[in-house]
C-alpha cells in the first residue's frame, strides 16, 4: 500500500472509529433503556396478576366457607344459591365423602376446575376454585364445598385491564387458550414465551418484550405477559444513514489531506532515487517550514556532505576488515553452509567495493559448481541466472579453473577465452582458492578427479571465491587480495565444519556394519511416513524381517561369518526395493523395511521377492579353515499396513512384529500379513491378480484392495531394538 493509501486509511480509522462507536453506543443504550423499562413494566404487571388471582382465590374461599358454616344440611343449597346470586362465585358445588355431588348451583362453568391451592395446572383451565372441608358439629368429615369462578376471555381481559399489558393464558402443552394479543403478534409472543425461563424477559423480532408468570403456589395459571418496546421507529436506519454520510465526508477529507501531504514526499523519493544511481547533485524544493520541509532541507544538506563521507568510508575500510575477521570466527561455528557462504560473499563484496561475486565449490567430477552469487545479472554465461548451480567451470579451464588447479590466486583485467569457459563476463576480477585445514581431507581423497596432488604442506582444494568489477573500472589491488584471502579462509573452515557435521549426523543414524539406517532413525522415519500417509490419504506398508536360525550361523562358522551374512543380506535388500523405500537394521538379525504408498498386495510382492533372492543364493563366507563356504539363508517376514492394521507408527511396527512371529510359527522361510484389529478400521476385500490399480497407481488408505494372506495378533507399547531371539 502506498503512503497516500496508508494516510487515507489512518484518517478514516481515526474519524470513523468514534462515529461507529458512538452509533453503537447510542443504539445499545437506547435498547438497554427500552429493555429496562419493559422489564420494569412486566415486573409490575406480574405482581398485579398475582395479586388479582390471589384476591379472587380469597373471595372464592370466603364464599365456600360461608356455605360450609351453615349447620343445617337442608339450608346449604339455599346458602349456595345466595352466594352465587350475590356474585361472590359463579358456581358452588357440594361433594360428600364418597365423591358424589350432593348439590351444585345451576349454570356453573365447565370443568376441570383448577384449585387455587395447587402449584400448577395439569391441563386446560376452565375455572378457578377454592375448596373447604365440610364438617358436622362433632367435627366429622362430611365432604367438601367448592366455589368456582370461570377463567374465560373476560377474565383474561380483566387481568389485562388491571396490569396494562397483553395477557395470554396457555394450556398445559403450551398452546394459547385465551389472549388479548393482536392476531399478527400472537405467534411471535408465543414463540418467545417458549424460550422464557422463570422470570427472564425475552423479546420478539418486532420489538415486543415477553415474560411468563406462573404457574406457582397460589397462582396456578400459566400466563404470558407482553408489552411493546418504546424504541423510536427507524432508529437503526437513521444511525446507519448517519454513519454512511460521515464515511463519505471522511473519505473526501482523507483523500484531499493525503494528496497534500504526500506530494513533497514524492518529490523527495525521486531525488533519493537519483542519488542512489550516483547523481549527488539532486536537490528537493523546500515548499514549507513544517516537518516535511525540514526533511527536504536535511536531504539537500545530506547530499552535499555525501562526497566527504565517501572518502571517510574508504579510510575506515581497514577497520571494517578487522571486524569481519571476528564475524568470520562466529560464522565458522554455524552448520548452514548456504547461509554462511552468502554472508561471506556479501561481506567480501562490501569490504572490497566490488559490484558482483561468486562462491564455487569443487564437486567429485572435477568441476567448480556455483553455490551462491550476487550482482551477476547480465553477466551470466548460460542457463538460468536465478540458479547458481548453472555456473559450472571445469578445473584447469579459464581463470577460476586455473585458480582451483594451481592453488594460486589471480587478479587483473578480463580477457575472454576462446572457446568460452563458462565463467561470468566482467571487466576486472580477483579470485582466490580456499582449501581444507591441515589434517582434514575432504571425502573422496586427494586423488579425486580435478584435485591437484597434495604434499605434506599443501591443503586439499575445496573451491574458489571470486569478485568482479570495481567502481570506476579500477583493478583490484593487493589489499583486496589480502581481504579476499581472509574470507576464503573462513569459507574453508565453514565448508569443512559442515561436512564433518553431516558425516557425524550420518554416522549417528546408520548401522556401521550393514550401512542401513539404524533403530533411532526408524523411530523418526515411521512417525514421518505415518504423518505423510495421513496427509495424502495413502497407505504405508511395514515389513519386519528376521533371518531364520541365525544363531546357528554364528555358532557353526563364527561371528565373522555371521557379520558377512548380515552385510550380504543388507545388500540384497537394498537391491530389491525402490529409492523411496527405507531399510533399517533394528538390531541383531532383525530388519525393517518401510514401503510408502504401498498396499498389502504390493507389500506381499516385495516380501516374495526378498524371500526368493535370499533363499535362492546362499551366502559365501570364509570358514574356520579359510575355505569359502556357501551358507544357506532364509528369512521370515511379517507384513502390516497402515492404517488397515494399526492407528499409529509404533502400533504398525508391533503389528508387523506379531505377523513375523506368526511367520516363524508357521515354519519360517515365508511371510504373514498382520491380523486386522477389532473393530476393523477398514475392510479388506480379496483382489484377484489382474486387479487394476487406481489411475495414479497409488493405493488409497482404507480402500480395501489387499487380500489377506495370514492372520496374526497385534501388540502395543514401544520397545528397544531386540538384538536376538535365537529363532
Amino acid at each position: 500500500m502506498t503512503l497516500r493509501g496508508r494516510l487515507t486509511a489512518a484518517f478514516l480509522t481515526v474519524v470513523l472509529g468514534p462515529v461507529l462507536l458512538g452509533a453503537f453506543f447510542v443504539g445499545s443504550t437506547l435498547s438497554a433503556v427500552d429493555r429496562g423499562r419493559a422489564t420494569e413494566r412486566l415486573g409490575l404487571a406480574a405482581a398485579g396478576v398475582r395479586t388479582s388471582v390471589d384476591a379472587l382465590c380469597q373471595q372464592l374461599r370466603a364464599a365456600a366457607d360461608a356455605v360450609a358454616l351453615v349447620a343445617d344440611p337442608a339450608a346449604r343449597p339455599r346458602a349456595a344459591d345466595q352466594v352465587v346470586g350475590r356474585g361472590l362465585a359463579a358456581a358452588v358445588q357440594i361433594v360428600d365423602t364418597a365423591g358424589r355431588t350432593s348439590y351444585a348451583t345451576i349454570g356453573g362453568p365447565a370443568g376441570p376446575w383448577q384449585d387455587c391451592a395447587a402449584d400448577a395446572a395439569t391441563g386446560p383451565v376452565r375455572a378457578l376454585a377454592a375448596r373447604v372441608r365440610l364438617r358436622d358439629p362433632a367435627g366429622a368429615d362430611l365432604g367438601t364445598v367448592a366455589a368456582a369462578q370461570p377463567v374465560d376471555p373476560a377474565f383474561v381481559a380483566r387481568l389485562a385491564a388491571v396490569t396494562g399489558v397483553g395477557v395470554t393464558l396457555l394450556d398445559d402443552p403450551g398452546r394459547t387458550t385465551h389472549t388479548t394479543e393482536d392476531r399478527e403478534v400472537r405467534a411471535a409472543v408465543l414463540a418467545a414465551a417458549r424460550e422464557a425461563d422463570g422470570d427472564r424477559v425475552t423479546d420478539t423480532a418486532d420489538g415486543r418484550y415477553v415474560r411468563r408468570v406462573g404457574p406457582s403456589p397460589g397462582q396456578p395459571l400459566p400466563l404470558v405477559l407482553s408489552v411493546p418496546g418504546e424504541r423510536p421507529p427507524g432508529l437503526y436506519a437513521a444511525l446507519v444513514g448517519a454513519v454512511v454520510l460521515a464515511a463519505l465526508l471522511a473519505v473526501l477529507a482523507a483523500w484531499r489531506l493525503a494528496r497534500v501531504t504526500t506530494r513533497p514526499l514524492v518529490e523527495l523519493a525521486g531525488a533519493v532515487d537519483r542519488v542512489a544511481h550516483g547523481d549527488l547533485t539532486a536537490r528537493v524544493p523546500v515548499r514549507s517550514r513544517d516537518e516535511i520541509g525540514r526533511l527536504a532541507a536535511a536531504f539537500n544538506r545530506m547530499t552535499r556532505e555525501t562526497g566527504s563521507y565517501v572518502a571517510a568510508l574508504t579510510s575506515s575500510r581497514d577497520q571494517l576488515r578487522s571486524h569481519l575477521t571476528v564475524l568470520g570466527d562466529t560464522l565458522a561455528s554455524t552448520h548452514d553452509l548456504q547461509r554462511i557462504l552468502r554472508v561471506i560473499l556479501h561481506s567480501a563484496i562490501a569490504a572490497t567495493g566490488a559490484r558482483a561475486g561468486a562462491v564455487l565449490l569443487l564437486d567429485g567430477d572435477g568441476v567448480l559448481v556455483g553455490q551462491c552469487v550476487e550482482g551477476l545479472d547480465g553477466r551470466w554465461p548460460t542457463g538460468d541466472p536465478a540458479d547458481p548451480a548453472t555456473l559450472r567451470v571445469p578445473v584447469g579451464a579459464g581463470v577460476l579453473g586455473t585458480v582451483a588447479a594451481t592453488g594460486e590466486p589471480l587478479r587483473g583485467r578480463w580477457e575472454p577465452a576462446d572457446p568460452p569457459t563458462g565463467e561470468p563476463s566482467c571487466e576486472t576480477y580477483v579470485a582466490v582458492p580456499f582449501a581444507a585445514p591441515r589434517g582434514a581431507e575432504p571425502r573422496g581423497g586427494p586423488d579425486r578427479p580435478g584435485h591437484p596432488p597434495a604434499d605434506d604442506d599443501a591443503h586439499c582444494a575445496l573451491g574458489v571465491l571470486a569478485l568482479y568489477d570495481r567502481p570506476g573500472a579500477d583493478e583490484f589491488d593487493d589489499g583486496d587480495l589480502v581481504t579476499l584471502r581472509t574470507f576464503a579462509g573462513h569459507a574453508a573452515v565453514a565448508v569443512e565444519n559442515v561436512r564433518v557435521h553431516e558425516e557425524a549426523q550420518r554416522l549417528s543414524l546408520t548401522d556401521p556394519l550393514t550401512g542401513l539406517w539404524n533403530y533411532r532413525y526408524l523411530r523418526e522415519s515411521i512417525r514421518r511416513e505415518v504423518e505423510r500417509a495421513n496427509r495424502f490419504g495413502r497407505m504405508l506398508s511395514v515389513l519386519a524381517l528376521d533371518l531364520d536360525r541365525f544363531k546357528d550361523v554364528n555358532d557353526t562358522w563364527g561371528h565373522a561369518a555371521g557379520d558377512a551374512v548380515l552385510v550380504e543380506f543388507a545388500r540384497r535388500v537394498r537391491g530389491e526395493i525402490r529409492e523411496v523405500d527405507l531399510a533399517f537394521r533394528q538390531g541383531g538379525e532383525e530388519f525393517v523395511v518401510l514401503l510408502p504408498e504401498t498396499d498389502a498386495r504390493g507389500a506381499t510382492i516385495v516380501a516374495e521377492r526378498l524371500g526368493s533372492v535370499v533363499r535362492d543364493q546362499p551366502v559365501r563366507v570364509e570358514g574356520h579353515t579359510g575355505e569359502p563356504i556357501a551358507v544357506p539363508v532364509t528369512v521370515s517376514i511379517g507384513i502390516a499396513v497402515y492404517p488397515d492394521h494399526a492407528a499409529g507408527g509404533q502400533q504398525v511396527l508391533d503389528a508387523a512384529d506379531d505377523a513375523l512371529y506368526a511367520a516363524k510359527a508357521a515354519g519360517r522361510d515365508g511371510y504373514r500379513l498382520a491380523r486386522a484389529p477389532d473393530p476393523v478400521p477398514t475392510q479388506e476385500i480379496p483382489v484377484v491378480a489382474a486387479a487394476v490399480s487406481p489411475p495414479d497407481g497409488l493405493p488409497r488408505a482404507g480402500a480395501g484392495d489387499a487380500a489377506p494372506v495370514a492372520q496374526g495378533g497385534a501388540s502395543s507399547g514401544p520397545h528397544p531394538p531386540r538384538q536376538s531371539r535365537g529363532r
